[in-house]
């Protein structure tokens, strides 16, 4: 009896050892993930196109960059579950930048006053993006946030949420401009940003 009490003590050490080993794999595994992520470069895939004097720059941005920087990288499961649970998500960064560094929400390029430059920027130009995916579907703009730089940086940036894109999707990024009255310019992200 007491050979058979010793026997079912050492099978439960046992397994208490295997699964903190198994937990400690999947642990290392999701750190690898965020440390190639971190040391990916994801700011190099940008795409830049210029009409005229105005640089329009889109960079797609991963959500796991927002989540790191949001949760930290103490409880990387937590940050992976949270991930799961957004992955149909996608963040671009659009910068518009004139060459010379004026500011371009100035009547001169925008041919409204100042004002109603940055409450447009704010409040209507995601109507002005939609994304298409290589499966030919149309995914229009979520929302977008109107980084004010208060005449300090050269540049005017915003953030373009767009939600239903399969991660590993080819997306084009496709900007009707009603602003600066360019045209429409197509931004073609040929690769996924991460591949998992």
């Amino acid at each position: 009896m007491k050979d058979l009490i010793r026997f079912g003590f050492v099978i439960i050490i046992f397994l208490n050892i295997s699964c903190k080993k198994e937990n400690e794999l999947d642990d290392s595994d999701i750190r690898f993930r965020y440390f190639n992520l971190e040391k990916a470069g994801w700011k190099s895939r940008l795409h830049v196109q210029k009409v005229e004097n105005i640089a329009f720059q889109a960079t797609e941005v991963p959500i796991q960059y927002y989540l790191l920087k949001s949760m930290g990288n103490v409880d990387l499961k937590k940050v992976d579950s949270t991930y799961d649970k957004n992955k149909t998500e996608r963040v671009l960064e659009f910068t518009f930048q004139d060459e010379n560094e004026e500011d371009l929400l100035q009547q001169k390029f925008t041919n409204l006053d100042y004002e109603s430059s940055v409450k447009y920027m704010s409040f209507e130009m995601d109507k002005d993006f939609y994304v298409v995916t290589s499966k030919k579907d149309t995914i229009k703009c979520n929302g977008a946030l109107f980084e004010r730089t208060f005449k300090i940086a050269p540049n005017n940036k915003l953030l373009l949420f767009f939600s239903g894109i399969d991660p590993n999707e080819k997306i084009q990024l496709v900007y009707q401009d009603r602003l600066f009255k360019k045209g429409t310019l197509k931004f073609r992200f040929k690769e996924p940003l991460i591949k998992l």
